[in-house]
């Protein structure tokens, strides 16, 4: 039978790298102290093709069993996804406890959760990491059952976990299910209420929550370390005297984020990609800026909100050589960038001219006259638009103001009656 060492802080980082794939080490190091693990030592190397047995070379592994023994090292953190047996081998070699970058996020995760959606999508992600690890893992679980009050019914202990493991992630699931139900009234309740939703997106550090706060004078934990908020938070936010929103703090992104919490944090990541406006939150100081960017839109695009309206936040600009707020706009005069600090409260207005102006230039004004053998459309018109004026004519038909999404024009495009062409769109 094989046991896991006990783990504790402090931790001798493992930075392997091949030549396509350059990790940032500082990054790594502010997942560990995230974590609460207090880094004694570092050992990089670089390898084409991961070792099958150990994903180090028999060199390297000598060099880091020495490292640990020589700093007291209690754990052993490997910047790169690690297969369950590579896990199991390296623990076994090192007697010390292994933790690679997945089960490092994890942890982190798992720490912040503190909602009950939280803690359910952390757990099922977790789950769902364990189950790889039991299947290949603990070769100790292939035995089945035997003696005294421990005769089962002829599977093995494998086989057993295997199946309470997947009644306990059925479980979870339907329960995720329930909450996403909750959520989904809530935004069919701002989509009747017509209050926009602007969801604030990023890589993790960004300043999204610092930003959130100040918009909305709330109080979200904000803290300059990886992934500070894991629970998401609305709020209601007046960017004009006229025109309030439903302000989204979401989770940080971040390079090589688990498929586990991708998919364990899709109805909490559908806050972004059901939004009227996007606020990508990029730190201005950052040198891996190109980046960070890249890998923002690549999640966005995993989770179907590639296609979201967007502006560009350059966060703490204080940072910068350039320290001054500014907006951006492309050749149409829309704001596609702008150039803020949250910390400081410099440029906000600028932002919220921006989220007027995108919010306000989605919508279109017009007048119609449908004919009554088109109600069809004037009900579909009272889910999607708002209704200035309705008013029934002599025919039976109806004379109607409204204002509608850009995105959901095409109701109109079946009428018999041709819109209004004097009708001016929005400013």
């Amino acid at each position: 039978m094989f046991d896991r060492p006990d783990a504790g802080e402090r931790a001798l980082l493992v930075h392997p790298h091949t030549e396509s794939d350059e990790e940032d080490f500082a990054e790594f190091r502010e997942l560990a102290l995230s974590a609460g693990a207090d880094p004694v030592a570092v050992v990089t190397c670089r390898r084409q093709t991961p070792d099958p047995r150990h994903f180090i070379g028999k060199g390297k592994l000598e060099e880091v069993l020495l490292a640990v023994t020589e700093h007291d090292a209690e754990l052993v953190l490997f910047d790169h996804a690690l297969t369950p047996s590579q896990e199991r081998n390296l623990e076994k070699a090192l007697s010390v406890r292994v933790v690679d970058r997945t089960g490092l996020i994890l942890d982190i995760f798992a720490q912040r959760a503190r909602t009950f959606e939280g803690k359910l999508q952390v757990e099922l992600a977790q789950l769902r990491h364990l189950a790889t690890r039991l299947v290949r893992g603990w070769t100790h679980l292939e035995r089945q059952k035997g003696g005294i009050g421990l005769r089962g019914p002829g599977e093995t202990q494998l086989e057993t976990d295997k199946r309470l493991l997947a009644d306990r992630i059925r479980l979870v699931q339907k329960r995720l299910e329930k909450v996403e139900q909750q959520r989904n009234q809530g935004r069919q309740a701002r989509k009747r209420a017509e209050v926009p939703v602007v969801g604030l997106v990023g890589y993790t550090n960004a300043g999204k929550s610092t930003l959130f706060n100040t918009l909305t004078q709330a109080s979200v934990y904000a803290a300059d370390q990886l992934f500070a908020t894991l629970d998401p938070t609305l709020r209601r936010h007046h960017v004009a005297p006229h025109l309030a929103v439903v302000l989204a703090d979401t989770v940080g992104f971040i390079r090589h984020l688990p498929h586990e919490l991708v998919a364990a944090f899709r109805s909490t990541l559908s806050e972004a990609s059901d939004a009227d406006l996007l606020l990508h939150l990029i730190d201005a100081g950052d040198e891996r800026v190109d980046d960070t960017i890249a890998e923002v839109e690549a999640v966005l695009g995993e989770i179907g909100a590639d296609r979201v309206p967007r502006i560009r936040v350059y966060n703490k600009i204080d940072l910068t050589d350039n320290p001054q707020p500014r907006l951006e706009r492309d050749q149409e005069g829309k704001p596609i960038r702008a150039w803020i600090s949250a910390r400081d409260g410099v440029g906000l207005d600028l932002l919220n001219q921006a989220i007027v102006e995108r919010l306000s230039g989605a919508t279109v004004s017009r007048t119609l006259h449908i004919p009554p053998t088109q109600g069809a459309i004037r009900a579909k018109l009272y889910v999607v638009a708002k209704i200035l004026r309705d008013e029934v004519d002599e025919n039976g038909g109806w004379h109607m103001e409204v204002e509608i999404p850009q995105r959901d024009i095409g109701v109109l495009k079946s009428l018999e009656a041709p819109v209004d062409q004097s009708a001016l769109d929005t400013p």
